[in-house]
């Protein structure tokens, strides 16, 4: 997309040129950062070196693996000097940005939050990670993240900062940031950056996302390349942004699509179901946060329905863990040989750090088994091709007649049943995990995109809930307009307004 209808898209959504610059650069979206850099009212230079201070300021989240300064605020005053030498801006031009230690950028090693790739030095970029950078972005460093992406904690013990051990909740560093992106949603919460690329396989962007206050968009597999990423499932995975707007997920989307985005719909002619199993068991702070939202919704026009699947949490499980646990060791393998990462699957399963993820290797993905009945082991192949033949085809036909039949634009329900948990190992417990994917993960296996958007704060805890917006496969574009009209109505998260300081455990 040329430039000149990047600034039409751009400022027609944010109103920039701004009439000012405000105290707080870290508090510019990606958006409004690129317009105030554009209209040269701040210098790429100066934004880098705010961001650089926020994130030297807040060690103890453990946001980020590694950080290059350096090359940061080179590549700033490179771009400073390319404006003022009469150099067409560019799309995100001179504004940094975060991505998920497991996609490839040239320049860092890509652990995928294991030390066994520690010394892993990639010769390309991620495809994803391309665009990005020809649009101008800067990559400030590479976010930590719940290890090799199996996760929904962040409790890393392999990256950490002295005495914290798991990434840290942007409102609360006694609580998780969620995972496995989980760095991508702690720095774009707590303000160290404006924008982080992070990766979903069943709700990996979006969990974060919702528990720093930030917006997490997973699109239907294969709209972004998977090309230079650590994979756990090619039937799963996906990149996705993490943000603190949904016109700057739209940004994001075009720059890496090439496509126009669609018009917002009215409020008035959208039709949102309420899938009642989403909506059962439910923790009290977040449900009271999330029909608050929809009352909002409904006040400006949207219907509501209430629909029912009562399938759905059976037939998912039957898809979730056979599909990604069978595809990872294939995956993996070939990513590690293919890419020249000199580490064989054995060595990264002999190097892992967090005994939850040792122990999945272990148990199920190196023997192939899926457990056990009745004392015998179950066989992790037959399950996979039950679900790839059989189960996740009636999973999506089951949503797409569940659209049809109720009219519905898109699905709506808390995107975690429960507020973030408190940083410890039980927060890496598989039914904690379970837990915290349980309505997000089904989207997943059935190809769908979702988006998370920030629905208000609990108000005794002060912690950040996420309503999630769910459409059928390939709907990406009509789902990110509809994202739009719902975030005019329920407004952006606030800023974290303080730290407790330093955790320690």
């Amino acid at each position: 997309m040329h430039y000149c209808e990047w600034t039409t898209l751009q400022e027609s959504r944010s109103g920039v040129p701004p009439a000012g610059v405000p105290d707080d650069l870290c508090e510019l979206t990606l958006g409004e950062a690129a317009a105030l850099i554009r209209h040269r009212m701040i210098t790429s230079r100066q934004l880098v070196e705010a961001c650089l201070h926020r994130v030297s300021s807040n060690t103890h989240l453990n946001a980020f693996i590694s950080v290059d300064a350096a090359a940061a605020l080179h590549s700033a005053d490179a771009y400073d000097r390319y404006l003022m030498g009469g150099g067409e801006p560019l799309a995100l031009g001179g504004v940094p940005i975060a991505v998920k230690d497991n996609i490839q950028v040239i320049g860092f090693a890509n652990t995928a939050g294991t030390r066994a790739l520690g010394d892993f030095l990639p010769k390309t970029h991620a495809a994803v990670v391309e665009p990005l950078l020809a649009a101008g972005a800067i990559v400030l460093g590479k976010n930590n993240m719940h290890e090799l992406a199996f996760g929904t904690s962040g409790y890393n013990t392999a990256f950490h900062s002295p005495g914290v051990i798991g990434v840290r909740n942007a409102f609360d560093p006694r609580r998780i940031a969620g995972g496995s992106s989980s760095g991508g949603g702690s720095s774009v919460g707590a303000r160290l950056v404006p924008a982080a690329l992070g990766t979903d396989t069943g709700g990996s962007v979006r969990h974060p996302a919702a528990l720093n206050g930030c917006v997490g968009f997973r699109p239907t597999v294969g709209r972004y390349s998977r090309q230079g990423i650590v994979p756990l499932s090619p039937t799963r995975d996906t990149p996705g942004p993490i943000t603190r707007s949904v016109d700057d997920v739209i940004l994001i989307d075009s720059i890496l699509t090439g496509t126009q985005p669609a018009p917002p719909p009215a409020a008035e002619t959208l039709r949102l179901g309420l899938l009642k199993e989403f909506w059962g068991d439910v923790s009290e702070p977040v449900l009271q946060v999330a029909r608050a939202a929809l009352e909002k919704l409904q006040l400006s026009g949207v219907e509501l329905v209430w629909v029912s699947l009562p399938e759905i949490f059976t037939l998912n499980h039957a898809i979730s863990m056979p599909v990604v646990l069978h595809e990872c060791r294939a995956a993996l393998s070939e990513y590690l040989q293919e890419n020249g990462s000199g580490v064989t699957f054995d060595a990264l399963v002999a190097g892992i750090s967090s005994p939850d993820v040792r122990a999945i290797f272990e148990r199920y993905i190196v023997p192939g088994q899926l457990g056990e009945r009745d004392g015998n082991p179950i066989d992790l192949e037959q399950a996979y091709v039950q679900a790839m033949q059989h189960l996740r085809p009636q999973l999506i036909d089951k949503l797409t007649a569940l659209f049809a039949a109720h009219r519905l634009h898109a699905l709506v329900h808390p995107t975690t049943p429960d507020l973030a948990l408190t940083s410890e190992p039980q927060a890496t417990s598989f039914d904690a995990f379970a837990r915290m994917i349980r309505n997000a993960d089904p989207a997943s296996n059935a190809g769908m995109p979702g988006i998370s958007l920030p629905a208000g704060l609990a108000p005794d805890e002060g912690l950040p809930v996420g309503l999630e917006f769910e459409g059928l496969p390939g709907s990406d574009s009509q789902l990110l307009a509809l994202a739009a009209v719902m975030q005019g109505i329920l407004g952006r998260a606030p800023s974290p307004v303080h730290f407790v300081g330093p955790a320690t455990e």
